[in-house]
C-alpha cells in the first residue's frame, strides 16, 4: 500500500483499491562516495561513479529557472526548471531523462539563508513540487525554515512532469466498480490473479525501457545530482513516508554529502521488510487505526448518529460494505471503492471527519455526497492520469527495489491469515501489490541501510500509531543511525507528523533545521489536538 496520500486506488487490479562559478562547480561536487554499501560491489562503484559524473555535469549546467507552466499549477515566485540524469547510472554517457524541478527562495535576508531544503512526500510514486507552496501559502508551521531554506520539490524519476510512466489506460485505471478485494471463492481469487499478471505486462508494454531502473537507490543518486545542480555541496532533505526511505537510502550511498536530514513517518528499512512483509504490517497497523476512528465516531455518536460503540459503527460499516457488493451504490460504489475512500480515515487524522460526515449522510438516506466522495470522476482526465500514474511508479518502484515471492501459495497462506483478524485493508494492499509476483523486470537486492562516514545526526518523527507505516520502522531506522534522534509522539497515528500543529514538535524540527542541534535524548511528546467533529 502507498505510504503518502492515498490516492484513488488500483483501477486496473481491482483492489480498492540550477551557472555557477568554478569554485561553487566544486563545492556542489563531492567526491564519488563509492561507501559500496555492498562493499566490494563492482556494479555499485560504477554508479557511484556514474553519479559522480553526472553531478559535475549538473553542477556545471545549473538548472535555468523560468516562471512554471500555467498547466503546473505553481504560482510566482515559485520558479521551475529541469535537471538531466543518466537512467543508468552505470551508464552516465548513455540515455538520459529529465527531472522536474521547482524552488521558492528563502523568505529571510541573505545572511539567514542556509541552502535549499529538498522534500519528498512519499509514494513511491508522490510529486513533491507543491513543496514550495507552502511559503506562498503563507504556512506557520514551516514560516521558521522558510526564511533560511529555499523550498524545492521535485518529481522523483517516473512520476508526473518527470519522464512519466504508465501501466494502463488511465481511463480504464480509474472506471468503477472493480470486484470486491475480499474474495468469496477461488474463482475469484483467481480473476484477480489475472488482473496482477495483466497490469504487470501494461506496465512492461508501455514503459519496459525504464522499469529496471524504477528503483530507490537511483533516485537517490538523482537526488545527489539535483542537489549539485542547485550549487549545493550538502543536501537539506524532509522525507516524509517512503521519503524516509529515499532518505535512508540517500544517507547511506552518499553519507558525506548529507547537511541536515528529518525523516517523518518512517518506513522499516530491514532488508527483510523491503517491501513484501512491509505491506503486510501495514495491515495489522491499519486495523488498529481504524478502530481508533471508529472509538472517535462513537464518541461523537450526537453528531453522526452511527453509533454509541466501536462495534456498533463497524456493524454500519459492514452494512454499508454488504449493500455495496450487492448492488453498487450510485451504480458505481461497491466494496472496493469503499475502501479506497475509507481508507483516508486511518491515513490522517484530518479526514476523521469529513469521512464520518459521508458515512453519517449515507446512514440518514443521502446516497449522492457517498457517490461524489468515492466514485471516480471519468471528466478528470489530468486527475486520473495523475492517479494511474502515482500507482504506475509505486508499483515499479517496489518491485524493482526487491525480490518477492513468486509463489501465489505463500501471497494466499498469509494474506488468508491475516484478513482474519484484519479484514480491513488486508485483501485490497494483496492485490496492489500482486503485480511484483510475475514482475517482468530485474528485482534489485535492497540495500543495507546503515551509518557511513561523514553522516550528521538524523532527526526521526512518528507517531505511535501511524497505519501506514508502522512505528517499529521509526525505531528500526534510529537503530541503524548513529546519533539519530527519535521524537515520538504518543497515542497519535496520523501520517505525516511534522507539518500538523504540535507545540512539542515543531519548535524542535525548527531548531534542528536551523541549528543542526539534537536533544541530548530521545523525546515523547503528548498527542497533536484530536479532531473535531
Amino acid at each position: 500500500m502507498r505510504g503518502s496520500r492515498p490516492k484513488r486506488r488500483v483501477a486496473a487490479l481491482g483492489s480498492a483499491g540550477a551557472l555557477v562559478t568554478a569554485t561553487l562547480i566544486a563545492g556542489a561536487v563531492a567526491a564519488p562516495t563509492a561507501n559500496a554499501n555492498a562493499a566490494g560491489d563492482h556494479g555499485q562503484d560504477r554508479e557511484a561513479r556514474g553519479t559522480a559524473i553526472a553531478a559535475a555535469r549538473a553542477a556545471k549546467a545549473g538548472i535555468d529557472w523560468q516562471d512554471c507552466p500555467a498547466d503546473w499549477n505553481l504560482a510566482k515566485p515559485i520558479q521551475c526548471g529541469y535537471v538531466t540524469v543518466p537512467l543508468d547510472y552505470a551508464k552516465p554517457y548513455g540515455k538520459q531523462i529529465k527531472l522536474a524541478v521547482d524552488r521558492i527562495g528563502n523568505t529571510g535576508t541573505k545572511a539567514e539563508r542556509q541552502g535549499a531544503l529538498i522534500y519528498n512526500p512519499g509514494g513511491p510514486g508522490g510529486s513533491g513540487l507543491r513543496f514550495p507552496a507552502r511559503v506562498t501559502n503563507k504556512n506557520a508551521v514551516w514560516a521558521n525554515a522558510a526564511k533560511a531554506y529555499d523550498f524545492v520539490g521535485f518529481d522523483p524519476r517516473g512520476v508526473g512532469k518527470s519522464t512519466p510512466i504508465s501501466c494502463v489506460d488511465p481511463q480504464e485505471f480509474v472506471k468503477a466498480p472493480k470486484a470486491d478485494p475480499v474474495p468469496d471463492s477461488e474463482a475469484d481469487k483467481l480473476a484477480q490473479r489475472k488482473l496482477a499478471r495483466e497490469y504487470a505486462e501494461g506496465c512492461q508494454e508501455r514503459s519496459g525501457w525504464m522499469l529496471p531502473h524504477m528503483t530507490t537507490p537511483n533516485t537517490a543518486r538523482d537526488l545527489d545530482v539535483i542537489r549539485a545542480a542547485l550549487g549545493e555541496k550538502k543536501l537539506n532533505f524532509l522525507g516524509v513516508s517512503y521519503g524516509t526511505y529515499l532518505g535512508a537510502v540517500y544517507g547511506t550511498l552518499f553519507p558525506g554529502h548529507v547537511r541536515r536530514m528529518v525523516v517523518d513517518s518512517v518506513v522499516n528499512p530491514s532488508r527483510e521488510k523491503i517491501w513484501y512483509q512491509a505491506n503486510l504490517d501495514q495491515d495489522v497497523a491499519f486495523e488498529g487505526r481504524w478502530k481508533d476512528w471508529q472509538d472517535w465516531v462513537a464518541k461523537n455518536d450526537a453528531t453522526y448518529h452511527l453509533g454509541t460503540t466501536r462495534d456498533a459503527v463497524q456493524a454500519k460499516w459492514l452494512e454499508l460494505r454488504a449493500t455495496a457488493k450487492k448492488n453498487p451504490i450510485g451504480g458505481v460504489v461497491g466494496p472496493a471503492e469503499l475502501i479506497s475512500f475509507f481508507q483516508s480515515a486511518p491515513y490522517y487524522d484530518s479526514a476523521w471527519a469529513p469521512t464520518a460526515a459521508v458515512f453519517s449522510k449515507y446512514v440518514a438516506g443521502d446516497t449522492q455526497a457517498l457517490v461524489d466522495a468515492a466514485a471516480p470522476d471519468l471528466s478528470d482526465t489530468a486527475g486520473n492520469a495523475a492517479s494511474e500514474n502515482g500507482n504506475a511508479v509505486y508499483t515499479a518502484v517496489e518491485c524493482a527495489d526487491a525480490k518477492w515471492p513468486t509463489s501465489w501459495r505463500t501471497w494466499d497462506r498469509d494474506n488468508t491469515r491475516l484478513h482474519q483478524d484484519h479484514p480491513f485493508m488486508t485483501w485490497a494492499n494483496a492485490w496492489m501489490n500482486l503485480p511484483c509476483a510475475t514482475w517482468p523486470a530485474k528485482q534489485q537486492t535492497p540495500v543495507n541501510v546503515k551509518t557511513g562516514k561523514g553522516l550528521p545526526g538524523v532527526l526521526i518523527v512518528q507517531s505511535e500509531r501511524d497505519a501506514a507505516t508502522p512505528y517499529e520502522g521509526a525505531v528500526e531506522l534510529h537503530k541503524r543511525l548513529k546519533g539519530s534522534r527519535l521524537i515520538t509522539e504518543k497515542d497519535a497515528g496520523s501520517h505525516g507528523v511534522t507539518s500538523l500543529v504540535n507545540p512539542c514538535i515543531n519548535p524542535r524540527v525548527d531548531s534542528y533545521l536551523l541549528t543542526g542541534k539534537l536533544d541530548a535524548a530521545d523525546v515523547t511528546c503528548a498527542p497533536h489536538a484530536t479532531p473535531k467533529p
